[in-house]
């Protein structure tokens, strides 16, 4: 298994942390699909509004089912950090420069650049970043760039500036929830979630209009059901479990795995065609993967073969 894993913990950790990554790529390389019908029909602060005050009771019934005590205040005040940054920020930077008509690949590219931001934070704050990491998250955002490259790069000045700071604010929401005192996991997403959500919805009855989700498409309503099961019951969790398990860099990884999924999910079910860009970035984002999987060990690999090499000796022997 790879290093970044922690080979000190039991094997079954080290299985619970690729179970946990592979629903963060998948399920989210999905969503973007998912947000875009969501919003034909539903305002976008409405819609992140009662999708994360949704799943923030579903959480809070599952924290107290199992046994965990509600949250002290100095954990509330933590929970409005995170959630302040994450569901309240972020989401709704997306979802308003996506109604802003910012084109999918300036979209796409910005996002990648998340895990470079959360891997900055995590250097300032003291921990250790390796070097093969961060060339792995350089190669990744280059990979997802070649991605977007099919896609449109048009926005508005407002739109682009909601997009580039969407990844912002989830990364420092992302770093705080590594280092701030949180409760249980089931507890803390439940907390970060309903008072993210009630930010939004207080913003939302001032600006929306609510009565429009009484004309929400079924098929609107579809997605959002997806968007609050699956990109946050279920993937959202297995991110934030992440953050607290394995490296920064690793658990941003999704940033620019998701775009590769979700370009094969449209090659596989709507009949999309590969171009020449595709063929190049999916070999760097695979490279991407291993140098932040697998770092340290091609490192240590590498050395050694120059030691056996021992190319200094055989300069001096020519």
């Amino acid at each position: 298994m790879p290093t970044i894993f922690n080979a000190n913990k039991p094997g079954g950790q080290r299985l619970a942390v690729a179970a946990a990554l592979l629903l963060v790529y998948v399920v989210w390389g999905t969503t973007y699909f998912a947000i875009g019908i969501a919003l034909q029909s539903m305002p976008p602060l409405l819609m992140n509004a009662i999708r994360f005050i949704t799943a923030g009771v579903v959480m809070l019934v599952v924290a107290l089912w199992q046994g965990h005590a509600l949250p002290s205040r100095l954990q509330w005040r933590n929970a409005a950090i995170v959630g302040g940054l994450m569901v309240f920020m972020a989401m709704n930077c997306v979802g308003f420069a996506q109604k802003l008509g910012i084109g999918s690949g300036l979209m796409a590219t910005v996002v990648t650049t998340m895990p470079m931001w959360l891997a900055l934070w995590t250097r300032l704050g003291g921990e250790r970043v390796a070097i093969t990491s961060w060339l792995g998250l350089l190669l990744g955002v280059v990979g997802a760039l070649l991605l977007a490259l099919e896609g449109d790069f048009s926005a508005t000045w407002v739109g682009a500036l909601l997009a580039f700071s969407a990844p912002l604010c989830w990364s420092v929401g992302s770093y705080a929830s590594r280092k701030l005192s949180l409760p249980a996991p089931a507890m803390a997403s439940a907390a970060q979630w309903l008072v993210g959500g009630t930010m939004g919805l207080v913003v939302a009855v001032c600006v929306e209009p609510v009565q429009a989700l009484g004309t929400v498409s079924a098929r609107s309503w579809a997605a959002w059901v997806y968007l609050l099961v699956m990109g946050t019951l279920v993937a959202l969790n297995a991110y934030l479990w992440l953050l607290q398990n394995t490296s920064a860099a690793l658990a941003g990884s999704y940033s620019f795995v998701n775009p590769a999924v979700a370009l094969l999910v449209g090659v596989g079910l709507g009949g999309e065609l590969l171009t020449g860009w595709v063929f190049a970035a999916l070999p760097l984002i695979g490279m991407a993967l291993a140098l932040i999987l697998y770092g340290d060990v091609m490192l240590r690999a590498w050395r050694r073969l120059l030691g056996a090499l021992d190319l200094p000796a055989l300069a001096t022997k020519r």
